[in-house]
């Protein structure tokens, strides 16, 4: 009989160490619970955040260019003369939209006269990549000039705040005129070779 008692004795143990565990279990199922919905609060606190910083960063970008836009437009047109450029005409921010032929793209500042016009690119920070979309911008003008009768040529120049020693040989590299700031006034280098003309 003694080892039917330590039998009972030990059912009795099992089922409440088995008891005792259910309890852990659900104890650990709410935390992991509580634990998942923090998780959730401080993504959605984090996701906000990042929003938030995103739309500040490019606020700030957007307060770079209209300052850089600003100090470079009004300037330009006797800047060029330097050059034997004379461009009675001077408009910021041109949009080019020809739905018809699938042209469209914008131009910083687009100096004109009868024979010529200069397509400028304003970055803050100018690099390699926007010099590219800058001969694409070239590229499209001289397209969208060519379907509607338009025989001038087509000029560019790039303009920055950042530019690296590399980018600069890019820039000159392609034709473009390449403006830079220099204290409160700006300085524009020529290209090496003649100027490229779209």
């Amino acid at each position: 009989m003694p080892e039917l008692h330590n039998e009972t004795l030990n059912f009795e143990k099992v089922w409440a160490a088995l008891m005792e565990n259910r309890e852990q279990m659900k104890e650990t199922d709410r935390l992991m619970k509580e634990t998942a919905e923090r998780q959730k609060e401080t993504d959605r606190i984090l996701s906000e955040k990042a929003s938030l910083l995103n739309a500040q960063i490019g606020s700030l970008t957007n307060l770079f260019g209209d300052f850089t836009l600003g100090m470079v437009a009004p300037r330009l047109r006797e800047k060029f003369m330097d050059f034997g450029l004379v461009f009675p005409k001077t408009s910021p921010n041109v949009y080019i939209n020809d739905t018809k032929n699938e042209i469209s793209f914008e131009i910083d500042i687009l100096l004109e006269n009868g024979e010529k016009a200069m397509l400028v690119e304003v970055k803050t920070k100018l690099t390699e990549e926007r010099i590219n979309k800058h001969v694409t911008r070239l590229e499209k003008m001289r397209k969208h000039a060519d379907l509607y009768g338009d025989k001038r040529s087509f000029l560019g120049a790039v303009a920055g705040f950042a530019i690296t020693d590399e980018v600069k040989k890019i820039a000159l590299g392609h034709g473009f005129y390449l403006i830079e700031p220099d204290g409160e006034n700006f300085n524009i280098t020529p290209p090496h070779d003649k100027p490229k003309e779209w």
